[in-house]
């Protein structure tokens, strides 16, 4: 499902409730909803501009999103995708931001997500691909 963003707009309907509250925890930067979507041990295994880096828990996993996506001076969801491929749940979102450690101006960042789910249906696993923060032309 595709999910054109406006701001501060949360309406998702997802495939599955973790990979739903793990989207709308990160549209309304409410890291503790996203971190709610999570086992406790979950694994998040991500391919960054930077390199490959690697973090396990729920806690730690939704404080790496909050370091990521929070102390925004804006934030927008604008897309957010969640579907099934070969079993697996897959979670794409683009966001736009303002932050001062960023630098002047709006930023684009988009990532893919790839999760498997637990017994309990919480995301247990978490592949991810990132743009990282790609400034936007125009924008002051």
């Amino acid at each position: 499902m595709t999910t054109p963003r406006n701001p501060g707009a949360v309406d998702v309907v997802p495939e599955s409730a973790p990979a739903g509250s793990f989207v709308e925890g990160l549209a309304a930067q409410d890291f503790a909803e996203l971190g709610g979507a999570l086992a406790a041990d979950a694994r998040l295994r991500a391919l960054l501009p930077s390199g490959p880096m690697e973090w396990t828990g729920a806690e730690v996993i939704a404080d790496r999103f909050g370091r990521w996506f929070g102390d925004t001076e804006d934030f927008e969801l604008v897309e957010a995708t969640i579907g099934e491929v070969g079993g697996r749940l897959h979670l794409h979102w683009r966001l736009r931001l303002r932050a001062v450690r960023l630098g002047r101006g709006w930023f684009t960042v988009e990532q893919q997500a790839y999760a498997d789910t637990d017994v309990s249906g919480r995301i247990a696993r978490l592949d991810l691909l990132c743009t990282g923060y790609r400034p936007e032309g125009g924008h002051d």
